[in-house]
């Protein structure tokens, strides 16, 4: 007998929705995209089956179709709810601090750390509906890779680098914008090309989990943070030049690399053998 989890309702995300959430979402489809296929490539072949038939109940044929969905609810009247709602679920600010603390950093579990949890959680339990189960894939894809953003996880008060203003490619833009999209046009590649070249790098050894072990993305959001605090992510002046590129760039494909292995990982623990509840390591 299985207990039907419920979705995080919609009216605790009604009075807290778009005021810190950031105007840009996290890597923008091309980065999404690579996430997904990197994970893709790396996932073991009972999780393949599960992952294409829940991709098969919503006309899918593969992880990066499904990769914007989150971004996308709120063109979508039909949905325009349901992406105002988990607006909040995209990040997570840090207060100052690279350190997660669940009660000041995710209120009512609105933020992405908690996000990831809670859709694995359905995902991984084969008693709900298929439609749901999906839905949550789709939560999933998304929110992983969102987390190894680092400005979905700043420790500043400027809404993830929105309020920082620069100069990018002889335009306007804010530093948000340039870590969403701006860093990977410079390789003028798509999704499958640029995961490609990023899989020529050998395999990825993820970092080892640190104690306690029970929330792997607040170790997650925590090594983002501090890409930001320590990582020069902050340029001096307002203008994004090519040697801001040159250092920002690897970091950048770096954490799309860390995505893949990471969704990947996460997929295979709750999809590949006994249905799990957790994301935990």
């Amino acid at each position: 007998m299985h207990r039907r989890r419920q979705p995080l309702p919609l009216a605790l995300f009604a009075c807290a929705l778009l005021a810190a959430a950031p105007a840009a979402l996290a890597w923008g489809p091309l980065g999404h995209r690579i996430v997904a296929d990197l994970a893709a490539s790396q996932l073991a072949p009972a999780t393949r089956a599960e992952v294409d038939r829940l991709l098969a109940s919503e006309h899918a044929a593969s992880l990066a179709d499904v990769a914007n969905w989150a971004d996308r609810l709120r063109d979508d009247p039909a949905l325009a709810e349901l992406g105002k709602a988990t607006a909040p679920l995209h990040y997570v600010n840090m207060h100052g601090r690279c350190v997660y603390r669940a009660a000041e950093d995710c209120p009512d579990g609105r933020c992405v750390v908690h996000a990831i949890n809670h859709y694995a959680a359905i995902l991984g339990d084969r008693g709900l509906p298929i439609a749901e189960r999906a839905q949550a894939l789709n939560f999933v894809v998304h929110f992983v890779a969102d987390a190894q953003q680092p400005l979905h996880a700043g420790y500043r008060d400027d809404k993830g680098g929105n309020e920082v203003q620069v100069q990018f490619d002889g335009q306007g833009s804010n530093l948000h914008r340039v870590w969403d999209s701006g860093l990977l046009s410079t390789r003028d590649l798509d999704d499958s090309a640029y995961a490609a070249l990023l899989e020529r790098e050998g395999p990825l050894t993820l970092p080892k989990p640190i104690a306690p072990f029970d929330n792997a993305p607040a170790q997650w959001v925590e090594q983002s943070c501090r890409i930001v605090r320590d990582g020069g992510v902050y340029p001096s002046g307002r203008r994004i030049d090519a040697a801001y590129v040159a250092r920002m760039r690897p970091i950048a494909e770096h954490q799309l690399r860390l995505g893949g292995a990471r969704l990947a990982a996460l997929l295979d623990r709750v999809l590949g053998g006994a249905p799990a509840t957790s994301a935990a390591p």
